[in-house]
């Protein structure tokens, strides 16, 4: 089937050629009963895909379900994917069938699917492996045929590190992988998106539709969008409901974008669930920046005197220039600090005395008063200090203890 009329069809907006990627991988597989994996971030639109699977196979005529896995509370979760016999348990008065009974001869979407408690990830397991299952409370083996899809925003693999995800549970359900791309990575969809949703809205409450001026589009195509497609279409009703002028500037915008997103401050930015490995990176990057920006501050007040000399006395004509001299020492694109001498032979030493320049070469000096300026400038609110440095309170407050700073 043509990705153009897949896209039409469901609803689908963006012409990105990973989103494109992932619509052909999913007609593809759509006619095998293999098991799908779909991953990408909260909000990208996962939940469209296993609909696209569906009912381009050959189960379309077939139940369909979608089971949030992480909305089921883990004491009743066995029991709604697979059922339960009168009696199995306290409030259990009458049997009933799980999902899987149910839908046999369709497909079974099991969104969150990270979010299965370890037990019923082994009963999940067997179902892929063999088609059998036993309700809770019975002995019965019960037969199923469902088309499993499986979608999650958890990085699998770290989970399974931490003992939180079975690892043969993961390579069953992920014979065939499709990921979503974030937002961020399909920048010429966002405005795409942006106008479809501002006139589903101005339809919707009948008003005239938004309009971005230029400096607008540049703020919305550059924001990063952490909760993805979601995020944008709650952003464009809140616009389209509270602005009575329907031409929005960068500077009503940005009213309604977390604040913490305007910088682009050249960091790696901590994912929602923060990395502390990450965020240690991030302070790395910031006090080399710093690093650099002195040594510029450096070669410039150096540059300043040589020149002020050289008027009072002209510099000697053999020999290499002074100034020459430091920036082959300084000129680089990465922090890189020396002891050098600022001395010329000439008959009159008196002229051009020695003179030494050191800088520190110690990252965890740098670190230190970084952070106690942070500390300083925000009044030792470690929130707010934490922010500016762009890592985790946590790991300010580690770092607080590690240097033994009075804050």
């Amino acid at each position: 089937m043509d990705i153009q009329a897949i896209k039409q069809r469901f609803g689908i907006i963006g012409h990105d050629p990973f989103l494109e990627r992932a619509i052909h991988v999913a007609v593809q597989v759509a006619p095998t009963d293999l098991t799908v994996l779909i991953t990408g971030e909260s909000g990208t639109g996962k939940e469209v895909f296993p609909k696209i699977i569906h009912q381009s196979g050959a189960r379309k005529h077939g139940p369909y379900i979608a089971v949030n896995c992480g909305a089921i509370p883990e004491g009743t979760i066995d029991s709604e994917l697979f059922g339960h016999e009168k009696g199995s348990f306290t409030g259990a008065h009458e049997s009933r069938k799980g999902y899987f009974e149910v839908v046999d001869g369709g497909t079974i979407f099991l969104d969150e699917v990270a979010e299965l408690p370890l037990s019923t990830q082994v009963r999940l397991l067997r179902v892929l492996e063999t088609g059998e299952f036993i309700k809770v409370g019975s002995s019965k083996v019960i037969k199923t045929d469902v088309r499993v899809v499986a979608a999650t925003n958890v990085n699998i693999p770290e989970a399974i590190e931490k003992g939180k995800f079975r690892q043969d549970l993961y390579y069953r359900l992920n014979t065939v992988p499709i990921l979503i791309p974030p937002l961020r990575e399909r920048k010429d969809d966002i405005l795409l998106l942006f106008k479809k949703f501002a006139n589903d809205f101005a339809e919707k409450y009948r008003m005239p539709p938004l309009q971005l001026t230029d400096d607008a589009v540049v703020l919305l195509e550059n924001f990063r969008w952490p909760g993805n497609i979601r995020q944008l279409k709650n952003v464009t009703e809140q616009i389209s409901i509270i602005e009575k002028s329907k031409t929005i500037t960068a500077n009503t915008l940005m009213h309604y974008l977390p604040k913490e997103n305007h910088s682009s401050l050249p960091i790696l930015y901590p994912g929602e669930k923060e990395d502390e490995k990450i965020s240690e990176r991030d302070l790395l990057y910031k006090v080399l920046f710093d690093m650099k920006r002195d040594l510029m501050e450096l070669k410039r007040t150096v540059a300043d005197l040589m020149d002020k000399e050289d008027g009072m006395h002209p510099a000697p004509i053999t020999g290499q220039p002074i100034l020459s001299k430091i920036s082959a020492k300084t000129d680089s694109t990465v922090p890189d600090f020396h002891t050098f001498n600022i001395d010329e032979e000439d008959e009159d030493q008196s002229f051009y005395p020695s003179e030494v320049v050191t800088e520190s070469l110690s990252l965890q000096k740098k670190e230190l008063d970084l952070i106690r300026k942070a500390l300083e400038r925000h009044n030792g609110k470690r929130k707010n200090a934490a922010r500016e440095l762009g890592i985790s309170e946590r790991t300010l407050y580690r770092k607080i203890k590690e240097y033994g700073i009075d804050a």
